[in-house]
């Protein structure tokens, strides 16, 4: 008998560098407890479905345009899910804010990861760029990226992960944006998506 992985379902985008560092960590073995069975984008042009299909993961498109309303968007998403038996949602540079009523349905059931050390900038308007340029105009010297569970206030759930980016002298927002993901966000995205995957199936198991 195979032993039983957690299915998880990525929301996307834009260029999907976030679902690629999860595939490579499901190719080395460092994401073991789960496997991704699905990726939603909510953009038609997303590069990230073609990484998906690189990797023979289903792709689908839902866009909130189509839909004509958030509910509906939302629930079309969530019949996706369902129809891929999905145990986690992971948030990897999805540029839709869910609804409460989304996030209270999956609750620690939705991952995000967010390109700053919360509770530094972070929430509303906080988002890509405009996450490090606040950072560079403020002066830290300490950056970092969080991954957390997602709820209903923006960057607001509980933090599973953090990991620290120094910022150097020069940066720009573009260059600090390029360290934080490879020195933080495709470290921790996936540890997190594998610690949060054995929690589940340990419950699971236990229950």
């Amino acid at each position: 008998m195979t032993e039983r992985k957690a299915n998880i379902a990525v929301l996307v985008s834009g260029g999907g560098t976030n679902l690629q560092a999860l595939i490579d960590a499901q190719i080395s073995g460092r994401l073991a407890s789960g496997q991704i069975r699905l990726v939603i984008a909510n953009n038609p042009e997303a590069y990230a479905l073609q990484r998906a299909e690189a990797a023979q993961i289903p792709g689908k498109v839902i866009t909130r345009k189509d839909s004509g309303s958030q509910e509906v968007f939302e629930e079309a998403i969530c019949e996706m899910l369902e129809a891929y038996d999905t145990d986690l949602i992971i948030l990897a540079g999805f540029m839709s804010i869910l609804s409460a009523s989304f996030t209270k349905r999956y609750e620690k059931r939705i991952i995000n990861v967010h390109p700053s050390l919360i509770p530094s900038f972070c929430g509303k308007g906080f988002y890509g760029l405009r996450v490090h340029e606040a950072a560079l105009a403020k002066g830290v010297k300490v950056t970092g990226a969080t991954v957390h569970f997602v709820n209903e206030v923006p960057d607001g759930g509980e933090i599973i992960m953090q990991k620290a980016v120094s910022v150097c002298e020069g940066d720009t927002p573009e260059v600090l944006q390029q360290r934080v993901m490879r020195e933080a966000e495709w470290i921790i995205l996936p540890a997190a998506a594998e610690k949060v995957c054995a929690e589940i199936i340990s419950k699971e198991t236990k229950g």
